[in-house]
């Protein structure tokens, strides 16, 4: 495989985790240090809803083994609005928060979409052109998960490739499962685990994700995140998953 595939969760702070996927007595601030050990990435949901300190990543930078990564989710205030191209002087507040204190542990920037935001091609277009290549000497990587049916539509395919940015590829009831063209690297969000399903997904789901994900890193890295659905399940999902690539 030419890239690295990454399995994680959304975040690490839920309590439901203690006693399941954490082991009794954990202290909470070292549940961090356990993901890390035992997943390869996370996705970070708090940045969506407030900025963070530098100190903040400076401090799950080192909690984290090498080679085990970060996706920060995009602030809302850049991506849930009626004119994407105004976005910019929030897009730099986000990017300049202090996220390139994660290093090489940062991986990519998810930029969330509201399911009612239609594919406008013009706005989008200048969207992408705020978005920026690097902050503070540390290459960004942009993944857009957009909701919306009408973006199923090759204009915002070829629009995202030639920006660089990946297409998420979202496995869920309601939003439309786009595949986007290679951008170096893929993203996936598995958001169907069942609470009656020891491992969220089934066995054989499981299977099937991880040969897609090794189809997916002949062309570059990728990163799966079981988010949503029976969040309790979610870290034996990737558990599974990565036991599955293994």
């Amino acid at each position: 495989m030419a890239g690295r595939i990454r399995t994680g969760i959304g975040g690490w702070v839920y309590e439901p985790w203690r006693g399941s996927f954490y082991p009794p007595g954990l202290r909470q601030k070292e549940e961090l240090a356990y993901v890390g050990e035992h997943l390869t990435a996370t996705e970070v949901n708090a940045t969506y809803y407030s900025s963070q300190k530098p100190a903040t990543f400076a401090n799950w930078a080192k909690a984290v083994p090498d080679g085990f990564q970060f996706a920060v989710k995009a602030s809302r205030y850049c991506t849930n609005r009626k004119i994407l191209a105004e976005a910019g002087e929030s897009i730099a507040k986000f990017t300049g928060q202090g996220i390139a204190e994660l290093g090489d542990r940062l991986g990519p920037i998810l930029w969330q979409f509201m399911p009612t935001k239609r594919f406008d091609p013009d706005d989008f277009s200048a969207f992408l052109k705020l978005l920026p290549d690097a902050v503070d000497g540390v290459r960004l990587r942009h993944a857009l998960e957009v909701r919306h049916e009408s973006f199923d539509d090759p204009a915002f395919l070829d629009m995202a490739k030639a920006a660089g940015a990946a297409v998420v590829l979202a496995d869920h009831e309601d939003y439309p499962a786009i595949a986007g063209h290679d951008a170096g690297f893929a993203y996936l969000r598995l958001m169907q685990t069942r609470a009656d399903e020891p491992t969220g997904y089934a066995p054989a789901d499981i299977d099937r994700w991880a040969r897609r994900a090794e189809r997916l890193a002949e062309t570059g890295d990728v990163y799966g995140f079981f988010i949503s659905g029976a969040k309790e399940r979610n870290p034996a999902a990737a558990q599974a998953m990565i036991a599955a690539l293994a």
